[in-house]
């Protein structure tokens, strides 16, 4: 009975332990800010909103550019969002980066961070979220 009692708090202990740890991590998506997923030394230079959906926030450190797309309703439940950059090339051209990659990727809170590298340079953002997909992407721009 004695081992019996002792398999039964060592079991209670590792439970309550194990229910502790989840209880406190939280979602990597849960920032304060898009600054914050971003990193040290972004500041907000544009944004762009999405009606009520979400918001497209372009941010700049001196050298590298980041886009958070930040969503409005529906937070905490994993959506369609994304957000997107490219650094517009000499001929013209540009690729984006793109968060998610996958369009299989849903998102609680936000898509991003996406970052290029681009000073001096014109860059292209944009972004787009669910309900209803609404999209928009900027024409070159932020050159300098």
């Amino acid at each position: 009975m004695r081992r019996l009692k002792q398999r039964a708090v060592l079991a209670l202990a590792v439970t309550g332990m194990l229910a502790g740890s989840v209880a406190v991590s939280s979602p990597a998506e849960a920032v304060a800010s898009p600054a914050e997923a971003c990193g040290s030394n972004y500041h907000e230079i544009d944004h762009h909103d999405l009606g009520s959906v979400a918001t497209i926030h372009l941010l700049y450190n001196g050298t590298t550019d980041c886009v958070v797309t930040s969503k409005k309703v529906n937070l905490g439940t994993p959506t369609h969002v994304l957000a997107a950059i490219a650094k517009v090339e000499s001929d013209g051209s540009y690729s984006f980066i793109n968060d998610p990659p996958s369009t299989s990727t849903k998102y609680a809170y936000y898509a991003g961070p996406v970052k290029v590298n681009a000073p001096h340079t014109c860059i292209v953002w944009g972004g787009a979220a669910d309900p209803g997909w609404v999209m928009w992407y900027s024409q070159p721009s932020h050159c300098g």
